[in-house]
């Protein structure tokens, strides 16, 4: 053995070597464990957060020293939005636009360019040792996973849970799209309060409103009060004259209007706000659009239209300051819905969309939302940390119909065609002439809360996979897609197969630098996973995610973090050379063990089952502190230097603690781990991955 650890000598061969031999996929054990990968955007490089995955493969890797069929299946997802806008990007730099190469020609570029993207983020997550099953890699574009797709868009389409409507939106410029509520991303924006005196049809008296979005007005048809406001007592039901416009609009009370807010007077823009929107279908206002798809005034602003709503902001400010209408401004903190692709400010509209009924049942009895809020009170799915079932709860209570149709180009086109007023829903297209099919593509997430069944086959002849590993046995992702993605999860896996698609959720958090700060490459405090396993070692970068890490709680990781585990890797490397290279020339295998001998192997004996236990009840850190203190400390430290004056009769001792702590730190550390146990003299079995784990005696 070299005096000095080199990870770049030892990595990519150990890899090599299981891959070849077939050690990621599944034995024949009667006993099953699963994990689907959360699908990474085929669309750039991986990220510290993907690292992340770590918690996955030491899940996998001690379950199949276990002995169990363990199946780890990797995947990536198309990213409908993000992958059409970085490829539209990159369309920019060479001078083009998508409408440019039509949208067949798109789809067929952005393909290549995510295939591309995948193999590379492919060989990333090998690069950090991760053992999934690549022989089963899945896409979900796939034609097979498409399928299975489009068929549930039928089933719920048939079972009335899947419609048609005009309903508030929201809406991104940049993307030109639909957004669900959960890709907007509210911001802390410093802004103003316009106070604008609207006058009292025949009177000279005037109502004033509050507004921070005075270009909306050119839309208002109403202006609305609170009930038990006693200041607008005798303005409700009389008319008020809208400014510049000089159209007449009712004085309206709701309990909604916060007396507390400006004036206690709000306008009500049923067409551009998702409250005056729920407003004006109580009071059956009219609905007025004013600022169009494109982000600029429509025609129904009068003298403004075509202009940018921002534009026109300033232009209607002004011209109410000439009039004597403009009653002061207030400076203002409010929040600004953006998109969370593109930081677009987001748009509310009314526009007619694909929704899935989430809060009905449909003709088959099912209810998504209360079937999968069921089946987490009832204990069919755990979801560790449990803190977080009651904000899972307090979501899945209060849910609203799923926006599920996209204005994209990239993604799955929406299996329904058009014939004059005929509408064919079908997996595949109608075979007879003159059909048109809808142009829009569905919700990312509507593929991907379709994963863990899709990936196995389900609907297909050769489903086997989905008959031995469904249910998964876990899904592993961050807390902040537990709405975004889990639940979408459980409420089509639920619906589509009568089956929880997993039994327990493990949800990790965000990784951070030392200080605690969210990383971003503008801060300068990100960190690429490869370039520090490429420095360090990936068995470092593993460690250094999972030490001091709990469930549900962020990951604080620096380049310290990763070098005090790299130290590790070396301290574990000078005891495998000194027990191994160093062997005396004489050993006596039957010597009789000392008192420190028994004290290290009763140490030995309960480290093995603590950590035994912290992995079976998900606390990954625990496990890896237990490991790291026993082997620096209680081996190296202690035993070792106490026992340096009896080699020959400690070395047994030194060989099988030395044997069964590789075992141990094996999900954890595995290339290291493989790289000393492939040394050792007294072995069994071609691989430490497929070596049993260690039992709690002996």
């Amino acid at each position: 053995m070299d005096k000095i650890y080199n990870h770049k000598d030892v990595e990519e061969k150990w890899y090599s070597f299981w891959e070849e031999n077939g050690f990621f996929k599944p034995n024949d054990s009667t006993k099953h464990f699963s994990i689907i990968l959360p699908p990474p955007n085929a669309n750039g490089r991986l990220h510290i957060g993907h690292a992340m995955y770590v918690i996955e493969d030491i899940m996998v890797r001690y379950h199949r020293m276990l002995g169990e069929s363990t199946l780890w299946l990797p995947g990536a997802d198309h990213a409908g939005i993000l992958t059409q806008v970085v490829y539209e990007k990159q369309l920019e730099k060479e001078g083009k636009r998508r409408e440019d190469l039509g949208r067949e020609e798109f789809y067929k570029q952005t393909y290549s360019f995510t295939q591309k993207n995948k193999n590379e983020m492919y060989d990333q997550l090998k690069a950090m040792g991760f053992s999934l099953d690549w022989s089963r890699e899945k896409f979900t574009l796939d034609p097979k996973i498409s399928e299975t797709i489009y068929s549930t868009f039928k089933k719920l389409y048939d079972d009335g849970l899947i419609y048609r409507g005009t309903r508030m939106i929201n809406w991104c410029p940049r993307c030109s799209t639909v957004l669900s509520d959960l890709e907007v991303i509210h911001k802390e924006k410093e802004g103003n309060i316009w106070y604008i005196k609207y006058p009292l049809k025949n009177s000279a008296a005037f109502i004033t409103i509050a507004t921070t979005r005075p270009e909306t007005m050119l839309g208002d048809t109403a202006v609305a009060v609170n009930p038990d406001d006693k200041r607008y007592k005798d303005f409700v039901g009389k008319t008020a004259t809208l400014p510049l416009i000089a159209r007449e609009i009712p004085v309206i009370s709701d309990t909604y209007v916060d007396p507390k807010f400006g004036t206690g007077a709000v306008k009500i823009t049923p067409a551009h706000d998702p409250n005056d929107y729920e407003i004006g279908e109580r009071h059956k206002l009219e609905q007025i659009q004013v600022i169009g798809f494109d982000d600029k005034m429509t025609d129904k602003s009068a003298q403004y239209s075509g202009l940018d709503k921002y534009v026109a902001r300033k232009k209607i400010i002004e011209e109410l300051e000439s009039l004597g209408l403009l009653d002061k401004i207030e400076r203002h903190v409010t929040n600004i819905g953006t998109c969370e692709r593109c930081s677009t400010v987001v748009e509310p509209l009314i526009s007619k969309q694909w929704f899935v009924a989430v809060n009905k049942p449909g003709t088959s009895g099912k209810n998504l939302a209360q079937d999968a809020l069921s089946a987490v009170k009832s204990g069919k799915i755990k979801i560790i940390p449990s803190r977080f079932e009651k904000i899972y709860y307090n979501w899945m209570e209060n849910l609203h119909d799923w926006c599920i149709s996209r204005q994209l180009w990239w993604g799955h086109q929406i299996p329904v065609w058009y014939k004059g007023n005929e509408v064919f829903v079908g997996v595949d297209a109608p075979k007879d002439s003159g059909w048109q099919q809808d142009q829009d593509t569905l919700d990312t997430w509507f593929s991907s809360g379709q994963w863990p069944f899709t990936t196995l086959g389900y609907g297909q002849k050769d489903d086997l996979d989905f008959k031995k590993f469904y249910p998964t046995s876990v899904m592993e992702t961050g807390y902040d897609i537990l709405f975004f993605w889990v639940a979408r999860m459980i409420m089509l896996g639920l619906y589509v197969t009568n089956e929880a698609p997993f039994k327990t959720v493990y949800l990790h958090g965000l990784v951070r630098d030392e200080k605690g700060q969210k990383m971003s490459k503008s801060k300068g405090n990100a960190i690429d996973p490869l370039i520090a396993a490429d420095k360090y070692g990936a068995d470092a970068v593993r460690m250094a995610l999972v030490f001091g890490t709990g469930a549900g709680n962020d990951a604080t990781i620096g380049e310290d973090k990763i070098k005090g585990m790299r130290n590790f890797t070396n301290k574990l490397w000078n005891i495998g050379r000194y027990i191994i290279e160093m062997k005396p020339d004489k050993v006596n295998y039957g010597s009789a063990r000392n008192d420190v001998d028994e004290a290290l192997l009763s140490e030995l004996n309960q480290v093995k089952a603590k950590v035994t236990k912290a992995i079976s009840d998900y606390r990954f850190s625990q496990a890896a502190e237990e490991l790291y203190d026993f082997v620096w400390h209680s081996f190296a430290d202690k035993y070792i230097e106490a026992s340096k004056d009896r080699r020959g009769e400690s070395q047994a001792v030194l060989e099988q603690v030395l044997e069964e702590s590789l075992r141990l730190l094996h999900p954890f550390m595995p290339l290291i781990t493989e790289e000393i146990w492939q040394k050792l003299p007294r072995k069994s079995g071609k691989s430490i991955m497929i070596a049993p784990w260690p039992s709690n005696t002996g």
